[in-house]
């Protein structure tokens, strides 16, 4: 007798992503019920052995686990695209704005953020920002994923734009104490919420940025109550330079000393890492953050994720903030990835396509400590995934035979504007690439509205007149 099943999705070409390559099955099927993934096959066989409430035919479609989005700061997406093609991004081209981001232009950015990652494809989103009231209740009522890290640090707000380029900044033990009591309140109050939907991490923000104490402490509760520790590491000449001023140590060789480097660290960026620190951090257990997009924008630097990967640590994709970065949309991230490592390279099978869609779903799963729930479409697993239309025109021809060319032009030519259908938790988030629960229209009003707020207020502010763009404005060139 045929079983009951919420979905089932047939005639797919499904990726797996289990075993070691992407697991495909010519003419897939995956049926879902309460929320989580009961059977994956061919779709003869599984199309006899159940009656769904819905059957979705995924023909034309590849059908894969959502995206996995680690890194990622959703407030700046209201400030999308001031920060870009400029030396000293953070303080000649963020700084101004992050004076000026209140808290309903910070939410707006949020919801901007998450609606443009989940209509990409992106299930599950690693954000990390101050835990400003409403923040988690973007990712609540929209219904992805979300892995939310409350920044912890000891610096004075509002003061970035004074810093002079190469001094040693301010570090404020009140400001860092709260930080660590915000974050200690937000952990109690959302990790675990919405049906285990949203978990949390802690988010001392970079070695540079809180006292040693801080540091150990903010160590300590993330050990007693099991929760990942989410950091940049190395993310900068910058962060550097500021450690050896104010311990004499590398970023890499200090975190050794005080204990991070274990499997409890999410470890971003690495961006100044040497190949001799990236495998020491990889052979701790640690897992890394590669924020491709970013990195190359605002740093013009590639970071060693393959080092990482050769080492045996687990990387994860990011698409980091907007401000700095222009998108928040994992398929992005995919193709820089593969196409930057293989310039630096200088060698074309450097990651290959299968591997960065791996980095993408169920190494990424890993990474951020969720492998066992979310990352491949496994039976028992969680029911995140999407499907993606390959007969858009830029996705097409489909050929199996005698190389098929899905993954390839998946990670080389797809833009997140083919993903047809996204799934949360066994429930329909995305249809026809309208997103069901969200007035879309409401959003981009709000948004707009915000950002300009934001911008006027900067144009006040005399401290803009030290940004590097303004230059470029003046001769016409943005």
């Amino acid at each position: 007798m045929p079983e009951p099943a919420d979905f089932l999705f047939v005639h797919a070409h499904l990726f797996t992503m289990e075993g070691d390559g992407v697991g495909y099955i010519e003419d897939g099927a995956v049926a879902v019920r309460s929320g989580r993934i009961i059977d994956v096959g061919p779709s003869t066989a599984l199309s006899t052995r159940f009656v769904a409430t819905e059957v979705i035919d995924a023909s034309h479609h590849a059908l894969l686990p959502g995206l996995i989005d680690a890194h990622m700061h959703t407030p700046w997406a209201v400030v999308r695209g001031v920060a870009q093609d400029v030396a000293h991004w953070m303080q000649k081209g963020l700084a101004p704005y992050a004076r000026h981001l209140h808290r309903e232009a910070a939410l707006a950015g949020a919801w901007l953020n998450v609606l443009e990652a989940l209509k990409a494809g992106t299930t599950t989103l690693g954000d990390y920002a101050h835990p400003i009231e409403g923040w988690a209740d973007v990712f609540a009522a929209v219904g992805v994923r979300a892995v939310l890290t409350a920044t912890i640090n000891a610096l004075p707000p509002g003061q970035m734009a004074n810093w002079g380029i190469g001094e040693l900044y301010p570090l404020d033990d009140v400001v860092g104490e709260q930080s660590i009591r915000q974050a200690v309140d937000f952990a109690a109050e959302w990790h675990g919420a919405e049906d285990g939907r949203i978990t949390v991490m802690y988010g001392p923000q970079g070695a540079d940025m809180l006292t040693l104490d801080q540091l150990r402490h903010v160590k300590r509760l993330a050990a007693a109550e099991g929760l990942m520790l989410h950091m940049h590491v190395a993310q900068g000449d910058r962060e550097i330079d500021q450690m050896l001023k104010r311990y004499g140590k590398r970023t890499p060789a200090f975190l050794e000393q005080i204990g991070y480097l274990d499997d409890q660290l999410l470890a971003v960026h690495l961006t100044e890492a040497t190949e001799d620190e990236t495998a020491q951090i990889a052979y701790s257990g640690a897992s890394m953050v590669l924020c491709s997009g970013s990195i190359g924008i605002i740093d013009g630097i590639v970071p060693p994720a393959v080092a990482f990967r050769s080492a045996g640590g687990l990387v994860a994709l990011g698409s980091d903030q907007a401000a700095g970065n222009n998108c928040n949309n994992i398929f992005n991230e995919m193709k820089l990835t593969a196409i930057f490592n293989k310039i630096k390279y200088r060698d074309p099978t450097v990651l290959p396509a299968w591997q960065v869609l791996r980095m993408a779903t169920i190494e990424g799963a890993q990474a951020i400590g969720m492998g066992d729930e979310i990352g491949s479409i496994r039976r028992g697993k969680k029911a995140d995934l999407i499907l993606v239309d390959l007969h858009a025109l830029n996705l097409m021809p489909v050929l199996t035979a005698p190389i098929r060319n899905i993954v390839p032009n998946l990670v080389y030519a797809a833009t997140g504007h083919e993903v047809d259908l996204v799934m949360v938790d066994g429930r329909i988030l995305v249809r026809e690439g309208r997103v069901l629960a969200v007035d879309e229209a409401a959003v981009r009003e709000e948004v707009q509205q915000r950002a300009q707020e934001v911008a006027d207020a900067v144009k006040r502010d005399p401290v803009h007149l030290d940004m590097a763009l303004l230059q470029a404005m003046e001769e016409g060139n943005l």
